[in-house]
């Protein structure tokens, strides 16, 4: 298996947390990180390619390729016990080994950088949502756990699946610490709404004031980023497939 990763700069942070936005359930993750990406004016300083990422490049108008790909963003904050490390990208690794092998590869880079506690975000797929979306949990330790559900959310039983839910595991296995944060959504497009749940709950534990006014507009960036990539139609057709199957037993 072949992960490479390029780095530009190593910065020097103060216990930075991870928060990892990869593609995923409602695309909330993916929407985070960007959000937080671009509010918090955040450096690129590493990119991620992997053998288990898509084997294709989407070629622009413009005639240039974007590629699947991962990043490493980070912010500084003088006036805060924490800096941050984001984890972004336009795809997660498509067989389980690759996942490891990816999870891995960003844990070796950010532990090295001072990084002892991550948080993966994530969708939990419902058939339908009434009203304010709920937020689940789960995490490494019993007193982490705790601050996470101080968050107003409830404990998470069951699998979680992906990176949200392997980076949890890794972390114990690294004795790092660490929480998802999974939010009710449909799951089919991008969820600007379970967003919004995320970041509030995402700014209230990072003492960070997040503007979440044009939380839709990234949205609708997401989106675009993602059709571009056959991500959301895939998934709508594959719907689609579903519904005309079901049809002849109606």
């Amino acid at each position: 298996m072949v992960c490479k990763v390029e780095i530009y700069e190593k910065p020097k942070l103060n216990n930075p947390i991870l928060i990892e936005g990869l593609p995923g359930i409602g695309f909330v993750a993916n929407i985070t990180a960007l959000h937080l990406i671009k509010e918090l004016k955040a450096k690129k300083f590493a990119e991620i390619i992997s053998a288990s990422f898509q084997d294709f490049a989407i070629i622009t108008e413009t005639g240039s390729a974007l590629s699947p790909i991962n990043e490493l963003y980070y912010v500084k904050r003088e006036d805060r016990e924490h800096d941050l490390i984001i984890w972004y990208g336009n795809t997660q690794a498509l067989t389980t080994p690759g996942q490891y092998e990816l999870a891995g590869k960003v844990l070796d880079i950010v532990e090295e950088l001072g990084c002892h506690f991550a948080i993966s975000i994530g969708g939990f797929k419902k058939d339908e949502v009434k009203g304010s979306p709920m937020l689940y949990t789960a995490a490494t330790d019993a007193t982490t756990l705790k601050e996470a559900l101080g968050l107003g959310a409830k404990i998470m039983v069951g699998h979680i699946f992906g990176i949200a839910g392997i980076l949890i595991g890794l972390n114990k296995l690294r004795n790092m610490k660490g929480f998802a944060l999974l939010v009710d959504t449909i799951g089919m497009v991008p969820d600007a709404n379970a967003t919004r749940v995320a970041l509030t709950a995402l700014g209230t534990y990072l003492k960070l004031k997040i503007d979440l006014s044009q939380v839709e507009d990234t949205s609708n960036q997401t989106k675009n980023m993602l059709e571009s990539f056959g991500l959301i139609r895939n998934i709508q057709e594959e719907k689609k497939k579903e519904e005309q199957a079901l049809r002849w037993y109606i």
